[in-house]
């Protein structure tokens, strides 16, 4: 089922200014498709929460309108917008089995015993709970409780499935486990599902399309791909895992390439933002992992720029360089992979530092 958001706002009253209200949700508009999963991520007080609560109902927007399958619901209270909300605290009722927590739902509904019993049945096979039905909630571990709370909302078959935050109380590897289970249960019923997350790996892992949000303003929709490699604005690049801002001065520019001057040479570059005119400053948006790093070889160089490093960190599977560029202050962090066979760059030395076009995507400096 769609669900489509239009010019959302959401005002709260300032408690120490009773006269002053904030802004936490301003003008968001969004077309999700059916069967699709999108991701709100963005950093703390950012709005991403309070719009998905105003998705589910338990927050009304101070302005605009939300449309389920093609119906306007802004007036409806969450028990009428056909939605499952899967909590950040599980929410399990203690006292009852995991059986008669997924089944709680359809027993609310009035299906009888067999009929619950059989629904039930079918989604904790999906989910590898059919050991559990019998178990209490305090026998289970974290990962388990998260797996009842998923198949307690999947199994009233929502139109809408909505997320927030369910994999925070988590360790580290045990979200990891979890954030591929959730995509794949949501793929196979094919839910319409809005996730909230604050943890970028999470968004990269479980999202069709992931919408960036700062300020209660959207900043970028797009795919994992183009809001990792094709930032929309220096937010989002900066936001997103780890960034390296390169100046540069633009030479020329078309509708599909512009042509930009470095230290050591010239790209050309067809990923950018914005329109550029000859002599115009930008910035080269590069990721870390794109960099291709050298000793220098002697008084030539052959690299855009050159540098020096001043720390390394090593991580196992890959090492971390911070590298001062030559003839400025700026640093510039890179990282190169299966150190131990490709050799370690040592602190004190100096590098060449390039990357290829295709890594590289150009925002104006504004």
């Amino acid at each position: 089922m769609s669900v489509k958001l239009d010019s959302i706002y959401k005002y709260f009253s300032d408690p120490d200014q009773p006269d002053k209200r904030v802004t936490a949700v301003e003008n968001v508009s969004l077309e999700i498709n059916e069967g699709e999963m999108v991701t709100f991520l963005g950093p703390s007080g950012c709005g991403k929460t309070t719009t998905l609560r105003i998705i589910s109902g338990f927050e009304a927007p101070s302005a605009g309108s939300v449309w389920i399958g093609g119906q306007e619901v802004s007036h409806l209270p969450p028990n009428r917008r056909d939605t499952s909300m899967v909590f950040q605290s599980y929410a399990i009722f203690p006292h009852l089995s995991v059986g008669q927590n997924i089944g709680f739902g359809l027993e609310l509904r009035g299906l009888k015993a067999n009929a619950v019993k059989e629904k039930v049945m079918a989604i904790m096979e999906v989910m590898n709970l059919t050991d559990l039905y019998h178990r209490s909630p305090d026998q289970l571990s974290g990962g388990q409780q998260q797996r009842v709370a998923l198949a307690r909302a999947i199994v009233n078959q929502p139109k809408v499935l909505l997320f927030d935050e369910p994999l925070s109380n988590l360790d580290a590897k045990l979200r990891e486990q979890m954030r591929v289970e959730i995509r794949r249960v949501q793929q196979q019923f094919g839910i319409t599902s809005i996730y909230v997350t604050h943890d970028q790996a999470e968004a990269m892992t479980v999202s069709d399309r992931i919408v960036v949000m700062n300020h209660g303003r959207i900043m970028q929709v797009g795919t994992p791909f183009e809001v990792y490699s094709r930032p929309a604005n220096y937010f989002v690049a900066d936001f997103i895992g780890r960034a390296n801002f390169v100046p540069c001065r633009v030479n020329s520019a078309t509708s599909e390439t512009v042509s930009v001057a470095y230290e050591g040479g010239v790209r050309e570059v067809h990923s950018f933002q914005g329109t550029y005119s000859p002599g115009d400053e930008a910035l080269t948006v590069v990721r870390p992992e794109s960099l291709r790093v050298t000793r220098s070889a002697g008084t030539k160089t052959t690299g855009l720029l050159t540098g020096t490093v001043e720390k390394r960190v090593y991580l196992g599977p890959t090492a971390e360089y911070t590298i001062t560029v030559n003839g400025s202050d700026r640093t510039i962090q890179a990282v190169t992979y299966n150190p131990v066979e490709e050799g370690f760059l040592e602190i004190g030395d100096s590098v060449e530092i390039d990357f290829a076009d295709i890594a590289a995507h150009l925002l104006p400096t504004d």
